[in-house]
């Protein structure tokens, strides 16, 4: 299994965009049980990728609960970064 922050990068790899509500849904069931797991260290590690350039923000939306989301998107350069580096 790979460390959580592996595993938000590679999901991103095979998204077009995500917020981090898409990526607790889809890591849930693997790293749901990890004390990192949560919206707040999960929202650290994308500003630590957007900081390092392998994501950008591409969409601000509310939710219907008018909470913030936030869009992110991996250019195609980090996505061949990543496979390379961490891959499947």
């Amino acid at each position: 299994m790979k460390p959580l922050n592996y595993a938000i990068l590679n999901y991103f790899t095979k998204v077009e965009k995500a917020s981090v509500r898409e990526i607790m849904e889809e890591l849930k069931e693997e790293y749901g049980n990890f004390k990192a797991f949560n919206k707040n260290s999960i929202i650290t590690a994308l500003m630590t990728a957007e900081t390092n350039g392998l994501i950008e923000e591409i969409e601000i939306d509310l939710d219907e609960n008018e909470e913030l989301l936030i869009f992110y998107h991996m250019n195609d350069e980090s996505k061949e970064t990543i496979n390379m580096f961490i891959g499947e």
